[in-house]
């Protein structure tokens, strides 16, 4: 009976001490990552792959929340709204911006037409997704190397159409006229009539025929005719 005793009472110890303990709560956390969290739920799917977000609260808000119990958004601003429920278990309606910005390449120069980017001209940037915009280059790699068409101002986002493959033909050139066929290949004197980087189709007249033929710029000075 005794030892009966002795295990009933360490039973009962072990409960009390569970009941005390209990679930550990919660640990309130910054307001802003409450934020994040919801922005990117609602705003996941529009978003581009290297998005981020910049929270931004207004003046005076609370610091801290337990979680956000309602949440409301503007896409095309960022400008939120939300109801944060904090350890006292009272809802505090807090607002601001969620900025989404984007690193993207820009010239760290002037770079003027007919130029080629180079690696040393080129910094990468965050900045807001709406000051990039939707027709702007935001891979370092579609930058560099590329021939300027239009001139590129320093630390601003370069618009697609602004750049160019390097051209490697001129119009007016004097090129090498390739003809494959199966095994055998003819080459003949030519001059460009257009301008071409590798792999874009031009004309070029045959200084033996004066003929105008259709051709593929495939290196500095050679191309191939199209058949």
């Amino acid at each position: 009976m005794k030892r009966v005793a002795i295990a009933l009472f360490v039973l009962f110890q072990l409960a009390a001490a569970l009941v005390v303990a209990g679930p550990a709560l919660a640990q309130s956390v910054p307001v802003t990552d409450l934020i994040e969290e919801r922005a990117i739920a609602e705003l996941g799917a529009t978003l581009p792959a290297k998005a981020k977000l910049d929270i931004r609260m207004a003046e005076g808000m609370i610091k801290k929340g337990n979680f956000v119990q309602e949440f409301w958004i503007d896409p095309d601003s960022g400008q939120f709204i939300a109801n944060v429920v904090t350890d006292s278990g009272v809802p505090q309606r807090v607002w601001g911006l969620a900025m989404v910005t984007l690193t993207v390449p820009v010239p760290n120069r002037r770079i003027v037409p007919d130029e080629i980017v180079r690696a040393q001209d080129v910094s990468l940037v965050e900045m807001p997704m709406q000051r990039v915009g939707s027709y702007a280059i935001n891979e370092y790699d579609q930058l560099v190397g590329q021939q300027v068409r239009r001139m590129l101002v320093t630390g601003r986002p370069v618009p697609r159409n602004s750049v160019m493959p390097p051209r490697i033909i001129s119009r007016g050139e004097k090129v090498k006229i390739r003809l494959t066929h199966g095994g055998l290949q003819l080459t003949a004197k030519g001059r460009a009539l257009d301008d071409a980087h590798k792999g874009q189709e031009l004309r070029v007249v045959n200084l033996s025929s004066n003929k105008a033929l259709s051709t593929i710029a495939m290196a500095a000075g050679v191309v191939e005719v199209v058949q």
